[in-house]
């Protein structure tokens, strides 16, 4: 497949990570580094070496798993063993990882010495299809998501369908719930191609079809200024689920599971506040509903899952604003939604 050509860097999809060595030849690089967690590290890293048995000079650093650790305790840590590696600003950050090493990663380099170029080379469907692609970075701050970090383009990204074959079922239905998002928002009959696929065996296509809705959204409005914000579509109510879920349950939710449960309570409030039809808002919640498992919202969380919506990078005023569908392919953004509604949704979840 070709490459996808976002803002100043291309999004790979050649097999073996063969563009790599050439752009680092052509750089120069003074050393490379790459970041991974301890589970990459082990899984991913020998698969990476393979594709790349020529490429030895580079230096490992890893990390703890988890969301919990995309802090800004891990990121001093990492920066300061940049700095005993005599990392100078000429050096290379290769993130391979999910998400969090990806967005963690790219917060790190973009900030180290003022900026040093890093690249995504994304080993889950969820970072592949949506972490590593637009150029945001970020960490978490009180367990908020992505609270503190900034907008810096990688210099290139590869996408390599192999490193799926890592992933648990589980973590393949996580990255999913992005490309189901991808159709809700700007494809429908790409919504109805995967309403016919299997998540456990995602094929190359699929994902590139995913990268390209993404990639034209934000290589039209880079910065998140409008357009952008759609593609937060299932992400406010479903981050404050996340958030929830990961200081309160013995289990927490995956990203995907909670914006999945995101994605109903939203499609709810798209038929108040943007005529989305009954029946569409039953398609999707019946769809939804038959991958994914049913997730109990407490009550008791209602008044904290309000506190951490109004924690939102996209609130303004202090009203907490939505992207909300008109209809399937098509969304709407800076929907103000009364709390009163946003309670609703919660209970309509609850009572599918």
């Amino acid at each position: 497949m070709e490459p996808i050509h976002s803002a100043e860097h291309s999004i790979y999809f050649e097999s073996g990570l063969s563009p790599l060595k050439d752009i680092i030849n052509q750089n120069q690089y003074s050393k490379i580094f790459v970041f991974a967690d301890t589970n990459t590290s082990a899984l991913c890293i020998p698969i990476f070496r393979s594709f790349l048995d020529e490429m030895e000079d580079f230096d490992i650093i890893e990390t703890d798993p988890g969301e919990e650790n995309k802090n800004i305790d891990f990121c001093i840590g990492i920066w300061k063993t940049l700095l005993d590696f005599g990392a100078d600003r000429k050096c290379l950050m290769i993130n391979l990882g999910g998400g969090v090493i990806t967005d963690m990663g790219g917060f790190v380099a973009s900030t180290y010495k003022r900026g040093v170029d890093f690249i995504n080379i994304p080993t889950t469907l969820l970072s592949q299809v949506d972490a590593s692609v637009g150029g945001k970075t970020g960490i978490d701050i009180d367990n908020v998501k992505n609270m503190v970090g900034t907008f810096s383009l990688p210099k290139a990204v590869f996408i390599e369908h192999t490193f799926l074959t890592t992933l648990s079922n589980r973590e393949m239905l996580s990255g999913f719930a992005e490309m189901i998002k991808h159709g809700l928002i700007a494809d429908a009959q790409y919504y109805e191609t995967l309403k016919n696929s299997d998540y456990k065996n995602i094929q190359p296509q699929e994902i590139y079809r995913s990268v390209q809705i993404k990639n034209k959204v934000v290589t039209e409005d880079p910065l998140e200024k409008g357009l952008r914000k759609i593609l937060n579509f299932g992400h406010t109510i479903g981050h404050a689920i996340e958030t929830y879920a990961l200081t309160h349950d013995k289990k927490p939710l995956t990203h995907g599971e909670a914006i999945a449960i995101g994605m109903i309570c939203e499609t709810f409030l798209s038929v108040k506040y943007c005529n989305l039809t009954t029946d569409e808002l039953n398609d999707i919640s019946k769809y939804i509903f038959s991958i994914y498992p049913k997730y109990k919202i407490k009550e008791k969380s209602f008044t904290k899952l309000l506190s951490l919506m109004q924690s939102d990078k996209k609130n303004e005023g202090g009203q907490i604003m939505f992207s909300l569908l008109e209809k399937i392919g098509n969304c709407n953004f800076n929907c103000r939604v009364t709390s009163a509604d946003i309670l609703s949704s919660l209970n309509y979840y609850n009572s599918l």
